[in-house]
């Protein structure tokens, strides 16, 4: 369960605010138009997206994927790591500006296998699953943004889907 954590946007924001637009590199390293699941492994579902709750948004705004502590994260599209840190309700949490504008927050980390201003490809292991932040049991946040900010929250399994990637 994640809402509105100021010191995690205000250190997103100031994080972005240092990186380049790496938009035009991935597209000419051909990065830009592959994605993939952030799992590798069965899980179980436990919170979908928009779901009506107590969250500042009003609504869920990420996907939960329940797998046990330690396993293996996957960055669903490359990128460049605009954030990889203890983010308050979000735990340990790692932000992946992608070439298409949108953000991918993965939370809820167990450990973080990838520093702040790396370039990643898709499908590159980022982090480990967890229970860190404001969670009640490990798993995987999975939150797409549109924008850097919060609010900005879209469907993950729509804009994977989009993508070529069925993650349900």
């Amino acid at each position: 369960m994640v809402g509105y954590d100021e010191t995690f946007e205000d250190a997103l924001a100031e994080a972005d605010s240092r990186l380049p637009d790496d938009g035009a590199n991935a597209q000419r390293a051909g990065l830009a138009g592959i994605f993939t699941k952030p799992l590798r492994r069965q899980f179980r579902v436990t919170a979908r997206y928009g779901i009506k709750g107590n969250w500042i948004a009003g609504h869920h705004t990420g996907i939960d994927l329940a797998v046990p502590t330690g396993t293996p994260v996957y960055a669903v599209g490359a990128g460049t790591v605009v954030l990889s840190a203890w983010s308050g309700d979000y735990g340990n949490a790692v932000t992946v500006r992608m070439p298409d504008g949108h953000y991918a927050v993965y939370a809820h980390l167990s450990r973080l296998r990838i520093k702040a201003g790396a370039s990643i490809k898709a499908g590159a292991r980022i982090a480990d699953s967890g229970a860190t932040g404001r969670a009640t049991g490990p798993h995987l946040h999975l939150e797409i943004r549109s924008q850097r900010g919060y609010g900005s929250d879209i469907d993950p399994v729509a804009y994977l889907a989009r993508k070529g990637v069925r993650l349900l």
